[in-house]
């Protein structure tokens, strides 16, 4: 991994890379900018980082981002481990009477194992307090430049480059950057996205919450159920904003957050210490409890993705692309993979290892990303309502939750129909909590993906379960190795880096002498793995995994996802060379 360096034609650039915005988006793009060399400035108007825990689920495949940039653990250290993340309850309040519980997060005895099988890395709940200074203070020690109190106000782009108009919010000073590409990480409210003309479908402001940051003592109501989550449903109260009260774990079990509720079309709720405390002690059950409250804040539940993400030279990613709950989870992790898709594209167009037209791939792979993660998350949301109409909260007085879970313990015909009806809704949210394929089944159809013709098993679902596959478009499957030190390894540590990797088995050889002679030949750092020589498969996974024979090839991009494939079929080393030219320059829209 190296720090920017100068690249050829830099004369009238202040900047490579302008990056508008701090998130996780625009906080990634910077780090894997700066890794990987690219000469990069990040502004934010803002005079320092988070200062609320939002985003906080992180999954595994952006743990695997972090490994990849080497700061995965620092994010262990920071993070909740999965093993407090997953007792997830639903109750009348904390103290109060449980409908059920879910195993959430992968931490179930039925998918620990498929959990563990897909990835090297595991989840961890790293709120966006602590993310986004994990990402900034790497991405300014590998040479990126950030400014603070440094607001995006304006840009116009031509055939060359990007010109920024900034506005120094401390001194008044207004003055232009010149770059040569622009990324808008800059928020729900982009003003990049806006003044690009993004187009966007959805809608924005369906629903009202408001978050409730507090400090509490919360250990004896938790230390047996540990989760990220408690869903809280009250008799008589406002089931509007996400669906029901909701008590958040920050920090393992004295930091909380609350989401709550409030009605869209009436005027939005004045939020005094006085009402934040009121609403604490309510969902938690006791009108005693110490709370000091640090933060009380209203936000809307937007349903709304562009169907582009970029034009020109300027792109946008994260929240300025999809909005939406906070549902699944997805939003950090989707902001952070957005960048990790589109930062090795601007490297290699950048250092002119790649054609200009690479950089139209980013959109045609985020775009149905972006469209996907939003209507889950916005199910997921949705998907509470069956579960408020078992407790009887749907069309039912204030105290339809007593009623329903009364008779839910009468052992009779009636009271075995509700018992089942409050299973089915429960079971209905491992949609929303343990929906593992929509976190790793993220297929790419690009210019930038040399499809091979096969198709993928889909039998099992596909939101569910993760689907490990080499074929073109998806990502690498995980597997155990061992390194020439006996150390295990997984085959995505071998890959990535910001290079290209060309992976074959030890009998074919030919396609790593054919992928030095093309190192040489097109100016590519590219890396060779041979599987067996370089590292062992000695537990056998890459054999059940690799659906390529041992004299089989696969190109995988810096990003981790297979780019073209050669199931089998010995070639000599000048037929290897001729393909895997062939597939590179396809993939990097080479002439």
């Amino acid at each position: 991994m190296n720090g920017p360096e100068t690249t050829a034609g830099d004369t009238g650039y202040d900047t490579d890379v302008l990056v508008a915005g701090s998130g996780p988006a625009g906080g990634a793009a910077a780090l894997l900018l700066a890794t990987y060399g690219v000469r990069t400035r990040l502004v934010t108007k803002y005079g320092w980082l988070a200062d609320t825990p939002r985003a906080h689920i992180t999954n595994q495949r952006t743990m695997e981002v972090l490994r990849d940039l080497g700061i995965e653990q620092q994010a262990l250290e920071q993070g909740t481990p999965s093993s407090l993340m997953g007792d997830t309850v639903f109750a009348t309040s904390l103290l109060g009477e449980e409908i059920g519980r879910i195993r959430t997060w992968g931490t179930g005895d039925e998918s620990l194992t498929e959990y563990a099988a897909q990835s090297p890395c595991g989840m961890i709940d790293l709120p966006q307090t602590y993310l986004e200074p994990i990402l900034l203070q790497n991405a300014a020690r590998r040479g990126a430049v950030v400014d603070f109190n440094t607001e995006l106000t304006g840009f116009e782009q031509d055939p060359d480059g990007v010109t920024a108009v900034l506005r120094d919010r401390v001194g008044g000073r207004e003055y232009t950057v010149r770059a040569r590409y622009l990324i808008g990480a800059d928020g729900g409210r982009s003003i990049v996205a806006e003044r690009l003309g993004l187009p966007m479908e959805g809608q924005m402001g369906k629903a009202g919450s408001m978050n409730i940051v507090f400090r509490a003592d919360l250990a004896r109501y938790c230390a047996h159920r540990p989760s990220v989550l408690y869903w809280i449903m009250r008799p008589g109260a406002d089931v509007g904003g996400i669906g029901m009260g909701l008590l958040r774990m920050v920090r393992p079990w004295n930091e909380w957050l609350i989401v709550w509720g409030y009605d869209i079309e009436k005027p939005p709720p004045e939020v005094t210490d006085e009402a934040a405390v009121a609403i604490v002690r309510d969902l938690v059950g006791d009108d005693g409890l110490d709370v000091r409250i640090d933060s009380a804040s209203l936000w809307t539940v937007n349903h709304a993705y562009a169907t582009r993400l970029s034009h020109g030279r300027v792109f946008c990613a994260g929240d300025a692309v999809h909005r939406h709950p906070p549902s699944n989870g997805l939003g950090s992790n989707t902001s952070i993979q957005d960048s990790y898709n589109l930062a090795w594209k601007l490297a290699a167009v950048v250092k002119g290892h790649a054609g200009a037209e690479l950089l139209e791939t980013y959109s045609q792979e985020r775009a149905p990303v972006a469209k996907q993660i939003v209507e889950r998350a916005n199910l997921s949301r949705d998907q509470f309502l069956p579960l408020f109409e078992a407790l009887g909260v749907v069309g039912g007085d204030d105290d339809g939750i007593t009623k329903a879970l009364l008779a839910a313990r009468r052992p009779d015909a009636e009271g075995a129909k509700k018992r089942q009806a409050i299973h089915d809704a429960v079971e209905l949210k491992h949609y929303e909590f343990n929906a593992h394929g929509v976190e790793h089944n993220q297929r790419y159809r690009s210019t930038a993906v040399v499809p091979d013709g096969t198709v993928e098993d889909t039998s099992r679902d596909q939101e569910l379960f993760g689907h490990p596959t080499s074929r073109p478009g998806a990502k690498l499957p995980h597997a155990w190795l061992v390194d020439p030190r006996g150390h295990r390894v997984s085959t995505l540590d071998l890959v990535g880096g910001g290079r290209f990797s060309v992976l074959t088995g030890l009998s074919g050889t030919q396609w790593a002498d054919a992928a030095a002679a093309l190192s040489q030949e097109l100016g590519l750092d590219l890396r060779t793995v041979v599987v067996d020589r370089d590292a062992r498969d000695a537990y056998g996974e890459w054999h059940r995994r690799a659906e390529v024979a041992e004299d089989g090839v696969l190109l995988v991009r810096p990003d981790g996802y297979v780019a073209w494939r050669r199931p089998t079929g010995a070639v000599s080393t000048d037929e290897a060379t001729r393909l895997l030219r062939q597939a590179l320059t396809a993939v990097l829209s080479r002439e």
